[in-house]
């Protein structure tokens, strides 16, 4: 608790509100500034109720402004934390920070990098967890230093299985913070060769499903309960020019 550090936050979403108040209630001191997603009000309000400065507090729209940059830059950080940030940090942030970014990815890495983890995780039949990394020029490609795994079941959706790795990640980032600070980690590199990649244009097509097409059952059944994440589309077929999309449930029987 009595060692010095400086860090900067770029938090998001529900992660992104309990990371900055874990961080705001136990660590205020650590935090030289933060940058909120532009829509992000609640983080806002978290920061507003704890008096934290408002100088050092900047949007996403502000960041290509000299102003902000400098301000950042002179902060003189040793580390970034992205909390499940959704823009892609580039330079000069991403070497910025003294020791380095930090970045909360939602899988077991080196699987499911990039997007839609909760889809191809199941899909694939992939390990799956969560993960804090290095950023570098790759995508969630940079070295391991904490991980927490996560056990899938038939009952998961992409909706539970996002929901498990909003949850473990939270969990993950509280029970490693203190070695964070303390830089008490093995950097682990990652063998990206059998590790997966996805991107987001991948998901429409893998998500439908063709009538006269033979599958496997699981591997159907698959498909239909990765996309199963109300109200956003399911899976999906098409006849007579029609579209169809389909959600399901399974409950395991006792």
């Amino acid at each position: 608790m009595n060692k010095k550090i400086r860090i900067g936050v770029f938090p998001d979403g529900v992660v992104g509100s309990k990371v900055i108040s874990f961080l705001l209630e136990n660590y205020f001191n650590d935090i030289q500034w933060v940058v909120c997603n532009n829509q992000e009000t609640i983080i806002l309000e978290i920061l507003k109720r704890s008096n934290f400065e408002s100088n050092n507090i900047f949007l996403n729209s502000q960041l290509n402004e000299i102003s902000t940059i400098e301000t950042i830059i002179n902060s003189k950080v040793d580390y970034i934390l992205l909390s499940w940030w959704p823009h892609i940090i580039k330079e000069p942030f991403l070497s910025l920070p003294r020791i380095g970014v930090l970045n909360f990815h939602p899988s077991l890495l080196p699987f499911n990098r990039g997007k839609h983890y909760n889809f191809w995780t199941i899909v694939e039949d992939t390990p799956f967890g969560v993960s804090i990394h290095f950023a570098n020029k790759t995508i969630d490609g940079g070295d391991i230093i904490f991980q927490k795994k996560i056990e899938k079941e038939w009952q998961d959706t992409g909706e539970t299985i996002y929901y498990k790795a909003q949850n473990a990640m939270v969990e993950l980032f509280i029970d490693s913070y203190s070695k964070i600070r303390e830089k008490k980690y093995t950097r682990i590199q990652q063998d990206l060769s059998i590790g997966t990649l996805h991107y987001a244009k991948e998901l429409e097509p893998a998500s439908k499903i063709i009538l006269d097409k033979e599958y496997k059952a699981r591997e159907l059944i698959n498909v239909m309960r990765a996309r199963t994440f109300l109200p956003h589309p399911g899976s999906w077929f098409e006849e007579d020019g029609v579209r169809y999309e389909i959600h399901i449930n399974i409950t395991k029987v006792k």
